[in-house]
């Protein structure tokens, strides 16, 4: 089962393991955590993954809808204050087939994890490297270089209010797996250039 970061509050500066307070600021948080819930009441052995800020090639995401607006517009503004994990969906799809091959010989495995990419960044950096990382490969942009503004959360509303703190601990995972997690940025230059190639 996938969950999300929208199970915590966004409280704090450090990230979340899987046992820290968890406290929804939206419906849809609200929903994710009903959903691990219930699964747990069940009884039944189980997998929960909590990610976050996951994106593919494929379809819209928000690298798409940056240079989409880099080659429409002279200056953008991107929230700064919003810390977490870009997490592709390959990578998931990777750890997933991982935790069921072990937990399947391992039934103690059962569990809540948090699998996101390792590193941090805000959405204003993760806009940057995207946007850097087209002006290298020759996109045409509209957007000046340096011309991309960070803003607060405050400045930019949107229906389910998202957690400023997204970090997610993935220790549990890694000692458990023995995994490995790529940086965020590995991810999304790989997504980029299948995506735009």
């Amino acid at each position: 089962h996938y969950s999300s970061d929208y199970v915590f509050d966004g409280s704090g500066h450090e990230p979340r393991d899987e046992g820290a307070p968890t406290g929804p600021l939206s419906v849809y948080g609200r929903s994710k955590l009903d959903g691990e819930e219930r699964i747990r009441a069940s009884g039944c052995r189980h997998l929960i993954f909590r990610t976050s800020w996951v994106y593919a090639a494929r379809g819209g995401n928000f690298a798409r809808t940056m240079l989409r607006l880099a080659g429409e517009r002279d200056s953008l503004r991107v929230i700064d204050d919003q810390i977490g994990a870009p997490t592709g969906a390959d990578l998931l799809a990777d750890i997933t087939a991982h935790a069921l091959r072990s937990a399947r010989r391992d039934q103690a495995l059962a569990g809540t994890y948090h699998a996101v990419a390792a590193g941090e960044t805000s959405w204003h950096r993760y806009a940057c490297l995207v946007i850097d990382w087209a002006r290298e490969q020759g996109l045409p942009l509209k957007v000046a270089p340096g011309a991309v503004e960070a803003i607060p959360t405050s400045a930019y509303p949107t229906p389910a209010q998202r957690p400023l703190n997204s970090r997610l601990s993935t220790r549990k995972l890694r000692e458990a797996f023995d995994l490995t997690l790529p940086p965020w940025q590995h991810g999304v230059q790989r997504m980029l250039t299948e995506a735009f190639r």
